[in-house]
């Protein structure tokens, strides 16, 4: 076996730099998503509405959980779960265990969603999601609560379909503007 001499005048340096590379987020600009996120989860809607609205919260965690782990603890996931929650006036705790276990279902995640290009990343974001509402079921049921229908579990479907337009929301002021004179 012998190694190959690779003649670098012939590499395209952009074919080898990461066009998903994102800089570094900003607090301030992590915690504008997250409110703006829980404003679209208070907005009052009402039947087939409330039951195909995603939960943006849980989308937008999502996406700094996968791409930029550090940006959003497992505190702050479970402080907004603990806004969620006093919205829905439930027991204390629901949405904050809930938004936690989707910190880590994004975090043994990440590197296989991060390999997909956005739209096909809805399959896991989907199963993601229904993952999150199946353990709140679980949660309300332990409390005393009647199994809800089926379409309870369509915001996870709404949801996973507009990933690509959240992920790419969010992700565009983070994306390195790259200079043509430079490489």
């Amino acid at each position: 076996m012998s190694l190959k001499v690779i003649d670098e005048s012939k590499i395209n340096p952009n074919k080898y730099v990461s066009k998903d590379m994102l800089a570094p987020a900003k607090t301030w600009y992590v915690l504008a998503s997250l409110s703006v996120a829980l404003v679209l989860n208070f907005i009052p809607l009402q039947s087939f509405a409330l039951a195909i609205r995603p939960d943006f919260a849980a989308l937008v965690i999502l996406f700094w959980n996968i791409n930029q782990p550090q940006r959003l603890s497992m505190s702050i996931a479970f402080c907004v779960g603990l806004m969620m929650d006093v919205h829905h006036s439930s027991v204390l705790g629901h949405y904050a265990l809930v938004y936690c276990v989707v910190v880590y279902i994004a975090a043994v995640f990440r590197r296989r969603v991060k390999v997909f290009s956005l739209v096909q990343q809805i399959p896991q974001i989907f199963v993601m999601l229904l993952i999150m509402q199946s353990a709140l079921v679980i949660i309300e049921l332990l409390g005393g609560a009647n199994l809800p229908s089926w379409h309870y579990f369509l915001g996870s479907l709404s949801g996973a379909i507009i990933w690509p337009i959240v992920a790419f929301l969010l992700r565009y002021p983070l994306q390195h503007r790259y200079d043509s004179n430079v490489l």
